[in-house]
């Protein structure tokens, strides 16, 4: 089998490429920028193509060949509708295309731009002929790393919302682990799912984490005042922060990735006890 990979040279998409072959799928890996397509053949990727999602015949051209898709559209890109439902109508044109694996967002149904944008396509895989999945992951937890690394510097941890927000998070490294699964286990077919680690976990208990696991006090703060927007802040970030700000990121239920991976999905103590292992190795002599 060989699959399309879009966001092949991600820091998250990446994963789906390393994921899908360790289940003995040819992928072929979508690469924006020649100069990185070495990322993606460090991820296992077989074949790179360059393919603007802008752009029809590239896109089928990318998709000539290929058993299935995977699709991720970048967050608060102002065409990121657009651009998944192009991709869309050109796998459905294709001629060997019969699955394809969407990258969503948690809760679609939520009014905030990067989650609204994507009920769209969402739709029309509902409406193709294809065999979809469709995975709705939480927050990356990957996104914590650069916050870890930060709080060990000056012992805070900030982000732009109330450190009593309750956020729901998801290893990313699970959702690639979902997304080939998807490939390959019909049980998946014509599925949505909602991915979450389990629980919801505010900043305080997350600052309390990190200083179990680094051996060092790391204390949750909140920032004296809202951030001022940049002239080019993304359209409907300050809505997100907002939102995480008064109501937070809810959910947390963990029924449907356990039952993908069938196993346990990696929690967030997990993660920062890895994040701590990682750097203990850093700056070991």
């Amino acid at each position: 089998m060989k699959v399309l990979a879009t966001g092949a040279t991600g820091q998250f998409a990446g994963h789906v490429v390393s994921a899908l072959v360790e289940r003995g799928i040819d992928v072929r890996a979508v690469v924006h920028d020649p100069n990185k397509a070495d990322i993606a053949r460090s991820y296992g990727a077989t074949e790179t193509i360059s393919a603007d999602f802008t752009d029809r015949a590239s896109l089928d051209a990318a998709l000539d060949g290929v058993d299935g898709a995977f699709l991720i559209t970048p967050a608060f890109h102002p065409q990121a509708t657009q651009l998944g439902l192009t991709f869309v109508e050109a796998a459905i044109a294709a001629r060997d295309v019969g699955k394809v694996v969407y990258n969503g967002v948690y809760h679609p149904s939520l009014a905030l731009v990067n989650h609204a944008s994507t009920r769209p396509i969402e739709a029309a895989l509902y409406a193709s002929e294809l065999d979809f999945t469709v995975l709705q992951p939480a927050m990356y937890m990957q996104g914590l790393d650069g916050a870890y690394e930060q709080a060990l510097s000056d012992g805070t941890l900030i982000f732009p919302w109330s450190k009593h927000s309750k956020m729901t998070y998801v290893d990313y490294r699970d959702v690639a682990e979902a997304a080939a699964i998807a490939f390959t286990d019909p049980r998946l077919s014509y599925g949505t799912f909602e991915l979450a680690a389990g629980g919801m976990i505010d900043r305080v208990e997350l600052a309390r984490t990190m200083s179990h696991a680094a051996r060092t006090t790391v204390n949750a703060q909140d920032m004296p005042a809202p951030p001022a927007p940049s002239p080019d802040q993304p359209d409907g970030l300050a809505a997100m922060l907002g939102e995480y700000n008064h109501h937070g990121f809810h959910g947390g239920n963990p029924l449907a990735l356990h039952t993908i991976l069938q196993r346990t999905p990696r929690s967030i103590t997990d993660y920062i006890d890895e994040l701590a292992r990682r750097h203990a190795l850093s700056v070991a002599p």
